[in-house]
């Protein structure tokens, strides 16, 4: 419900809430300003409404891109993480949204941008059409005022074959306000999901183009061609009092408006917003290309089915926690490119692990150096961990973890780490009881992770403990050979698709009736319910959880948990 996720998120909702209103403040305060003040009362007089259109949205975006580096600073989450760490679990977990505001946050600037320059467009029209007016109407004289000095110019547009074109490609603010409007284009297209997934690095070396973005943002404003009176000259010849005599002025001029008003540009001022954000990024990099170089020992090697990759490493200093996860670089295949990916080993063990799924170029690389078995293995960099420890399993009594695809990767970790507390006898696990559900369209891709439960199941099997995991597979993409297959060795011990003592299940799981087996088997407990993977099945295991969790306090209740890895 509404209730649950503002408790659950109230941080989250604060500052969107926050960042909305900051927007909606600049947006209207300097919409208001540029559209009223005395200073700007000849600049209307040629552009409208379009002025205010371009200063708020201007502002706006000076705001934007000094948040939009903010959330990708990955060592400062972490830091933030670490002097929180008395805080809520909650608040930290908060801090693994931050993707999620930056994309947020590079929407705005996608929108803004358009009315940016929808409004400058609108801007130049006016410019070109009252520089090539011929009557004595006020935006006419005004355009005309280059004529009488350098520092008289209002309308940046001294010639009548001028076109918005000419100036958008020959002018400081048109040309650097195209490239900076491309390169949003550029990098807001190619980091859809699907092109993420797909095609990583298309995605990782466009995104690199924020530099051209950050400089052109900058250098945007230096010519200034918007412009205003001046202080002094409002004091000479206040516009309310000498507006009118502009468009009739005599030659033997007498009253106190013969002068003529001056005008000066609005300064730059991008740089002010967004140098203290850019010099933390600077430090972000370099801290990353430190850490970085400090030596990563590659342990072991496993080729698993379906061209899987499992690396197990060591790193002096590196500590990690469940559910958490490195980006990894192989100087060999690319200098620049670094991938994220998930740790699959346990806190417990005295390595750190990763499985590389072949999907994609780097990818495909990197498992076909390892595969060659050459003399020298390739170097390996690791930056990391990131992210909050998903510890909250361990402090329910019964979970419910359920893994869909992909998804499916950070719970080896956490499987693993349940079952060396629970050998360990460790106070903080309060987990009695363990059902495992893992969705798959096809299970090639993650044999590995059969092996995992295979092994987790010997283990528990030969320490009498055999009910502490219950897992069910469910074959969500299947054809008829598959099934052919499975009617003919149907009465076989283990499963003949998973090799596993549980069968695997075709189709899709009926959460109704799992909930209910659940709640039967623990009616008095409090059952945590975790999932990786996506929204749409986390719509509906939110409603299972409310379905069936009991309003008498001392009977079973259901917690939902969306981990965000």
């Amino acid at each position: 419900t509404m209730g649950n996720w503002l408790v659950n998120h109230w941080f989250s909702a604060a500052v969107l809430a926050a960042w909305l209103g900051i927007n909606i403040f600049l947006f209207t305060y300097y919409f208001l300003f540029f559209d009223r003040d005395e200073q700007y009362f000849y600049t209307r007089a040629i552009l409208g409404s379009a002025l205010a259109w371009a200063r708020a949205s201007a502002k706006c975006l000076n705001f934007n891109s000094m948040l939009i580096l903010l959330p990708i600073c990955r060592n400062l989450l972490s830091f933030l993480r670490g002097t929180c760490s008395c805080c809520r679990r909650t608040l930290r977990k908060q801090l693994d949204h931050n993707l999620t505001f930056h994309k947020l946050v590079a929407y705005a600037l996608a929108l803004l941008t358009a009315v940016h320059t929808i409004a400058h467009l609108f801007n130049l029209e006016r410019y070109n059409h009252s520089q090539q007016a011929t009557d004595r109407s006020l935006p006419a004289v005004l355009s005309k005022m280059h004529l009488q000095g350098s520092n008289k110019w209002l309308n940046p547009i001294h010639s009548n074959q001028t076109t918005v074109e000419y100036v958008a490609f020959t002018t400081i603010p048109g040309l650097t306000g195209v490239i900076i409007t491309l390169v949003l284009i550029l990098m807001v297209t190619s980091s859809t999901e699907f092109i993420r997934r797909n095609y990583f690095e298309l995605f990782w070396y466009t995104h690199h183009l924020f530099l051209i973005y950050f400089a052109g943002l900058v250098i945007h404003g230096i010519a200034g061609l918007v412009r205003g009176q001046t202080a002094e000259s409002m004091e000479e010849v206040h516009p309310h009092r000498c507006a009118h005599y502009l468009t009739r002025k005599d030659e033997d001029c007498s009253h106190g408006c013969c002068k003529d008003p001056e005008f000066g540009s609005i300064p730059a001022e991008s740089w002010k917003w967004v140098l203290a954000p850019v010099l933390l990024y600077v430090f972000e990099r370099i801290l990353r290309v430190w850490r970085a170089r400090q030596k990563v020992v590659v342990t072991k090697v496993v080729m698993h089915p379906a061209r899987v990759l499992e690396l197990q490493m060591q790193k002096k200093g590196f500590r990690m926690e469940v559910g958490q996860y490195i980006f990894v670089n192989c100087p060999a295949i690319s200098l620049l490119e670094w991938h994220p990916f998930t740790l699959t080993s346990a806190p417990e063990e005295d390595f750190f692990s990763i499985h590389i799924r072949a999907a994609g170029d780097w990818t495909e690389r990197l498992i076909d150096t390892f595969q060659q078995q050459k003399p020298m293995m390739p170097r390996i960099e690791v930056d990391g961990p990131f992210g909050t420890a998903s510890e909250d399993v361990f402090q329910y009594e019964v979970a419910m973890l359920v893994g869909a695809g992909i998804g499916v990767t950070p719970f080896a970790s956490i499987l693993k780490s349940i079952w060396y507390k629970f050998q360990q006898a460790d106070q903080t696990l309060k987990t009695k009881k363990i059902y495992f559900y893992w969705l798959c369209r096809d299970t090639g891709a993650f044999a590995w992770f059969n092996d995992l439960l295979a092994s987790l199941e010997q283990k528990m099997a030969e320490s009498g403990k055999a009910d502490f995991l219950t897992y069910r597979l469910f074959l969500t993409g299947w054809d008829t050979s598959i099934a052919n297959n499975v009617a003919l060795r149907f009465d076989t011990a283990t499963d003949t698709v998973t090799g596993l003592r549980h069968k695997t299940i075709f189709g899709r799981p009926m959460w109704n009736s799992e909930f209910a087996v659940v709640a039967a088997a623990h009616p008095r407990s409090v059952v945590g319910v975790f999932l990786c993977g996506p929204g749409a099945l986390a719509k509906s295991l939110q409603k299972s959880c409310h379905q069936h969790s009991s309003l008498d306090p001392r009977k079973v209740k259901f917690y939902f948990n969306k981990e965000n890895f």
